[in-house]
């Protein structure tokens, strides 16, 4: 990779397979380089899968396979905007629907652990819009798991 900034994952021996759920499932990303362990480590024997490169959304990504040592939280998570509903569904469908689970406000969490904020555009702009509007949106939003666009647009609204 030749990125300075690159995000890295920790999966317990599962990046490839998270690198590639996450390359069928969102535009503008791909695998790339799987690199095995040269060596035995507390990880990993040679010749295991030790990281993969992969681009997520146009964001590089490197997976890191270790072993069960560290665990994914709430505290970092990938926001991915959404246009439509129907985008908004399909991503959210795909990471909850394949061993993820749902949280509040747009939050959802893969079968790995990692959390994504699946956010509409609409709310983003309804939040930062500030006022009225704003409070409306946020207060329907708290309601909600998977974002509604339809109800945002009518809280934005006032109705």
């Amino acid at each position: 990779m030749t990125n300075k900034a690159t995000l890295c994952l920790w999966y317990e021996g599962e990046a490839q397979a998270a690198a590639a759920f996450y390359a069928a499932t969102f535009p503008d990303s791909h695998v790339g380089k799987v690199h095995l362990a040269p060596g035995d480590s507390p990880g990993a024997k040679a010749g295991d899968v030790i990281t993969v490169e992969f681009t997520v959304l146009g964001l590089p990504c490197i997976g890191l396979n270790g072993p069960p040592v560290f665990k994914h939280t709430e505290a970092f998570s990938i926001q991915v905007a959404t246009e439509t509903q129907e985008e908004t569904d399909r991503y959210w469908n795909a990471i909850v629907g394949n061993g993820g689970a749902e949280s509040v406000c747009g939050w959802c969490k893969d079968k790995w652990g990692v959390s994504w904020q699946i956010t509409p555009k609409v709310l983003t702009d309804a939040m930062t819009s500030g006022g009225d509007a704003a409070k409306r949106a946020f207060d329907a939003m708290m309601t909600m798991k998977k974002i509604d666009i339809a109800t945002i647009e009518a809280a934005v609204k006032g109705g």
